[in-house]
């Protein structure tokens, strides 16, 4: 759906000429309209969380799939969760156990209410990446900030989305590298980390993994385009 079209649908007549205005001075479509479509349910947007994009729907859905071979009752934690579409999508997908965590307050005011709207039973988390959380989780997924500061992108995504949740220190490898060497007491016996990455980061993230995890399966896929997006490490402790 075009963006025209998008304003079209989900404004009201005399609200679209505004709206025609901010889609032209490049503010996000899905800021103007304040939701975003995802799978089959919908999430209110604003500049306190970033857009969930294709690739993000892509994670959640090759995460069903491998999470569909575990054994029940799954739990599963999301890491910066944003507008909460993740941990949403999945307990609503899954039936599981959802937490969420943000270092965000005005984020988890978002994700908060996109759970109530859902009808979606997440237990959120204000903090800093896993340090809120407690107990064993059968998946820790998380689509953390992975922008270089060095990296150009588009001005429409650095002109509006919160820089909290686009850039990371280390060459876009810091929150990775954070969760990867402390995450092994938050895993259950057999489990899944699973992680949005940026196109050139496969190896790298790889490389780190096997430092903290040499013995486990992991694979980076690519995503529709054809780019590396996705990182996943198949946890099992001896």
């Amino acid at each position: 759906m075009d963006s025209l079209t998008y304003l079209k649908k989900y404004l009201k007549e005399d609200e679209l000429e505004e709206g025609i205005k901010r889609l032209n001075s490049g503010e996000p479509v899905q800021y103007i309209v304040g939701n975003v479509d995802f799978f089959d349910l919908n999430f209110n947007v604003d500049k306190n969380v970033l857009i969930p994009r294709f690739e993000t729907e892509e994670l959640v859905d090759k995460t069903i799939h491998y999470l569909k071979k575990y054994t029940q009752p799954l739990r599963i934690v999301d890491i910066g969760t944003g507008s909460g579409c993740i941990a949403i999508t999945l307990q609503k997908k899954l039936n599981a156990e959802v937490e969420a965590v943000d270092i965000s307050k005005e984020a988890l005011e978002v994700a908060y209410k996109n759970a109530e709207k859902n009808n979606a039973s997440i237990s959120f988390h204000l903090g800093n990446l896993l340090e809120p959380l407690k107990g064993q989780f059968t998946c820790i997924i998380s689509n953390p900030p992975y922008i270089s500061y060095d990296e150009n992108i588009m001005d429409i995504v650095k002109n509006n989305e919160p820089y909290i949740a686009l850039y990371a220190p280390n060459h876009g490898l810091y929150f990775y590298e954070e969760i990867l060497k402390n995450i092994e007491p938050y895993l259950e016996k057999k489990a899944l980390i699973a992680f949005e990455i940026g196109e050139k980061q496969g190896k790298a993230i790889t490389e780190l993994a096997k430092r903290y995890f040499p013995n486990c399966h992991m694979t980076v896929e690519k995503d529709l385009t054809k780019v590396d997006r996705f990182f996943f490490l198949f946890y099992e402790r001896v």
